[in-house]
């Protein structure tokens, strides 16, 4: 099978037969027959399973509905990956929407290019109005483990990426509450050159109360456990982004310190202070803050 789609849900009866609708609007999917739509439900208890059932899984062969007891999203997207039988695989979140030309586009890049990884840029639309990016937010292809170290350089609804990439590096930490992203393009970034398209192929929705970035505060802590992931995790990394990864950790690392102190959070101030013994003297520079 030449493709797989996979799209987790929770509580999304609102909004996942938009997503869902992008994926069977596609060009590169007219007339073919060899793809899978996946979507993994991860025990909601809204009308999602009716929602799907009866738009459309009678008249689907290619949708797949899978369900789960909830477990957050990246175990949602392994249970798809694990299921999957196509040798490429496309993700889309429940909450967004791809444009028409979206597939076509990318599988033309990498064709091109010979990758094995390729996103794209996106619309951004919170609470109905479509808002411009700021400057650390831009996107580029190529050796990108630079961009990817301040905060997730790719979206995951931009995604399509050959499965032999995560028989390569493994699929998504299911320990992070947040950041799960993040934490798995910093180690592609670090093995693989991405694909990019510059043309905008997905809407990505923000503004709505169950987005994670707005559940959980100070998202830097999912960010630095990403980054010390990494440093421990055994890839290959050359000298270059080993340096780079050890310092944006030991910057993260300091700017938590500093705000757990503020606001008396002393067992995040002694994580920070141990963590930054352990990697601070690679950087050569310990940052002189103490738990009071």
């Amino acid at each position: 099978m030449k493709l797989s789609i996979i799209i987790p849900s929770f509580n999304r009866q609102a909004v996942i037969g938009r997503a869902i609708d992008s994926v069977l609007s596609q060009s590169y999917l007219l007339g073919r027959d060899d793809w899978e739509l996946l979507v993994v439900d991860d025990g909601s208890t809204d009308q999602t399973h009716s929602l799907v059932s009866q738009r459309y899984l009678n008249d689907h062969s290619n949708i797949l509905y899978l369900q789960q007891d909830n477990a957050g999203v990246s175990s949602a997207r392994n249970l798809g990956l694990r299921r999957a039988k196509g040798e490429w695989i496309a993700l889309l979140d429940s909450d967004d929407q791809w444009l028409p030309h979206k597939l076509a586009a990318q599988f033309e890049r990498l064709e091109d290019q010979q990758h094995l990884i390729c996103h794209s840029e996106e619309i951004w639309i919170r609470n109905g109005v479509r808002v411009n990016q700021m400057n650390k937010h831009k996107k580029a292809g190529g050796w990108i483990f630079e961009r990817c170290l301040p905060l997730c350089a790719m979206s995951p609804s931009s995604i399509v990426i050959h499965k032999s990439v995560f028989d390569a590096i493994g699929l998504f930490d299911e320990s992070l509450p947040a950041c799960e992203d993040y934490d798995l393009w910093l180690k592609i970034a670090s093995q693989y050159p991405v694909a990019y398209v510059e043309q905008a192929c997905i809407n990505k929705f923000g503004g709505h109360d169950d987005q994670l970035s707005r559940q959980f505060w100070g998202m830097d802590r999912f960010r630095v456990i990403a980054l010390e992931n990494l440093l421990t995790s055994g890839l290959d990394l050359s000298p270059s982004n080993h340096q780079s990864a050890v310092n944006m950790l030991v910057k993260k690392l300091g700017i938590l310190l500093k705000g757990a102190l503020k606001h008396d959070n002393h067992e995040l101030a002694e994580r920070c202070q141990l963590s930054l013994a352990k990697f601070d003297t690679l950087v050569g520079t310990l940052v002189d803050t103490k738990v009071r």
